[in-house]
Parts: C-alpha cells; sequence; structure tokens
C-alpha cells in the first residue's frame, strides 16, 4: 500500500524566540540589581561619612556595630531585587500592584539615609522608615499574590528595617 507523504509542519516555538526570552529575563534581573544597588550607591554618596556620622551617636547597648551595615545591605539588596524579579516573571492582574509597591519600598529607602546621615533630621527619617516598614509588608503581601517565592525573600528585609526602625526611634530619642 503506497504510503502518503505527511505535509511538513513548522515548530510553533523556536529556539531563536526563546533566546530574547530568556535573555530578557536576565536583563530584567541584572536591571532590578543595578536598580537596588544604586540606591545603595546614590545613599553612600549622599551621605559621606555616614560611618563616622554612626559612631558620633550616642546609641543603646543594642545598637550594631557601624561595620555590620554595609554586609547585610549588600544581601538584603540582592534579595529584594530578586523578589521584584519574580513578580516581573509572572504574567497577571496582580503583577502591577505588586511591582507599583516594589517601587515605592524601594523609593522610601532611598530617602532615608540622606534623611538620617545627611540632614540629620532623626524625626523625618524614623517617619521615613515607619513607612518603610508599612510599604514592605504590603509590597510582600502583593507579591505573595503573583509568586509564593517572592515574600520570603522579603522576610529578612522586613526585620531588618524592623529592627532598624526602633534603632532609629531610640537615637531620635537620644540624640
Amino acid at each position: 500500500m503506497p504510503q502518503t507523504p505527511t505535509p511538513r509542519t513548522t515548530p510553533t516555538t523556536s529556539t531563536a524566540g526563546a533566546a530574547p526570552s530568556r535573555r530578557r529575563r536576565w536583563l530584567t534581573l541584572l536591571l532590578l540589581l543595578v536598580l537596588c544597588y544604586g540606591v545603595a550607591a546614590a545613599g553612600a554618596v549622599a551621605t559621606g561619612d555616614a560611618g563616622s556620622t554612626y559612631a558620633a551617636l550616642d546609641r543603646p547597648a543594642w545598637a550594631p556595630p557601624g561595620w555590620l551595615f554595609g554586609p547585610v545591605w549588600t544581601v538584603l539588596y540582592g534579595m529584594i531585587a530578586v523578589a521584584g524579579w519574580l513578580v516581573t516573571r509572572r504574567p497577571g492582574p496582580g503583577r502591577r500592584p505588586a511591582l507599583v509597591a516594589w517601587g515605592v519600598q524601594l523609593a522610601l529607602n532611598a530617602l532615608w539615609t540622606p534623611l538620617f546621615f545627611a540632614a540629620e533630621q532623626y524625626g523625618l527619617a524614623f517617619l521615613d522608615i515607619s513607612l518603610l516598614l508599612a510599604a514592605v509588608v504590603t509590597t510582600a503581601l502583593l507579591c505573595a499574590r503573583v509568586d509564593r517565592r517572592a515574600p520570603w525573600l522579603l522576610v529578612p528585609y522586613l526585620l531588618w528595617v524592623g529592627y532598624a526602625a526602633a534603632l532609629n526611634l531610640a537615637l531620635w530619642l537620644t540624640n
């Protein structure tokens, strides 16, 4: 029995189409990392010698040593970026509110360092960090609706900001 040749079909996906999408995902992560570490760099530039300012303050016994802030924030900014990146990867109606909240918390984060160190406005810095704490909670809750992993990356950030808020309040009241 003669066989009928089967028609050739073109694949619906191509490897050429996958590469730009994969590349775009990694570029998005890189952009978010640059944005987060840019906030850190801008804060460092705006404050000058924050270490000397911190050392000169009358600090409570439970205040961390100044050298600890750099390593902690380095890790936290990376986690913040990855949390945002996970959200960008998921389409859906909850993505936009989560990313807006992510941007708000990063903006509040960026404001705190110049307020506290450069302007020495400890009360305004406390107001900012209180709003930041609320923004991180909101961001985590909204991110949870999009990707369950994202809020877990924000938990250490939330804990550190809570601790930093208590420290900010103590420094404001004693200095």
